[in-house]
């Protein structure tokens, strides 16, 4: 963890901070671009060809060809962007944030009409591999039930 971005220390989130901007501009652009029907029409007809009009890595057009969500917001994509691409296939939120789980676009709902997953053990503070969970209230479910720890 780096000292002057303490807000990294949590597990398994890539945070989209000025640096992940910067690095995933272009793929962002190319994202946006797909508000425009006829860059969709172009997109669907070659993505390859489409892509490589766009100054992104090798890394970046290979993940949006493999629709690995994951891997494009580790290379600097912003969720709100990339759902651009869902949105050109065809795909809800849902179904992009579902594949993105490893679940079924049915198990992600389920999961978060139950109030989303557990807060314990996925918050860390600290800089080193013995860090302790960070338990933090967690407000009350749809249901008025505390989901305290």
């Amino acid at each position: 963890m780096s000292l002057d971005k303490p807000y990294l220390d949590v597990p398994g989130t890539t945070i989209f901070d000025a640096e992940q901007s910067r690095k995933g501009y272009w793929l962002n652009q190319f994202c946006m671009s797909l508000m425009k029907s006829e860059n969709r029409e172009r997109f669907k007809a070659n993505e390859r060809t489409y892509l490589n009009e766009w100054q992104m890595t090798e890394a970046q057009k290979d993940a949006v060809i493999e629709r690995d969500l994951n891997k494009c917001i580790s290379l600097g994509g912003n969720i709100y962007f990339l759902a651009k691409i869902g949105a050109t296939d065809g795909k809800s939120f849902q179904q992009m944030a579902g594949s993105m789980t490893g679940m079924t676009e049915e198990e992600y709902r389920d999961m978060m009409v139950r109030g989303g997953r557990s807060a314990e053990g996925n918050r860390y503070l600290g800089e080193d591999g013995d860090a302790q969970p960070q338990h933090q209230p967690q407000g009350k479910s749809h249901l008025g039930a505390s989901k305290t720890p």
